[in-house]
């Protein structure tokens, strides 16, 4: 299976794009023109990575734009600590490689699960808005979370790759 076959197998899983800032893609044409969108970011503005387990992409964790950063796992890989070591990895390059100030999340306060995720990497909630955004209709909430480097550094979270 190709990226393309296995983002669009993402993209257009309604569970997987519940609370995505689109709805679910309809066909392949849309999941490459974001997947190159996603190729295309250039290296000042923010860092992609799919993330594969067992030869297998299942998903993509990043910064489309820096500092905001984001992800999104196929289902069937949901609950095993995936996103957990992908994001990890991402915080750690966002920091040391980078030296971002800080890193930031907007999130659908029905997204529990990535809030959970979000908050047990050290990401706070530092506000929220009621319709932020609109996808396929809809007027979708907002929290907005921040870690800065200085909490970061100064937390017992894992810090993979820095001795």
């Amino acid at each position: 299976m190709s990226d393309l076959q296995a983002f669009h197998e993402i993209m257009s899983d309604g569970r997987a794009m519940a609370f995505w800032s689109t709805p679910p893609h309809v066909d392949e044409t849309q999941t490459q023109e974001w997947l190159a969108a996603m190729v295309g970011i250039q290296p000042s503005d923010g860092e992609d990575f799919v993330i594969e387990h067992e030869g297998l992409t299942i998903g993509k964790a990043g910064f489309y734009r820096f500092p905001e950063i984001g992800f999104i796992l196929h289902p069937i890989c949901w609950g095993r600590g995936l996103a957990t070591e992908a994001l990890s990895a991402v915080i750690v390059r966002a920091f040391v490689q980078h030296k971002l100030p800080a890193i930031e999340a907007d999130v659908d306060p029905r997204n529990t699960a990535a809030l959970g995720l979000l908050t047990r990497l050290g990401v706070h909630e530092i506000g929220r808005q009621a319709a932020a955004w609109q996808v396929g209709g809809e007027w979708c909430d907002s929290v907005y979370l921040r870690l800065t480097a200085d909490r970061w550094n100064r937390s017992s979270l894992p810090h993979p790759g820095v001795s």
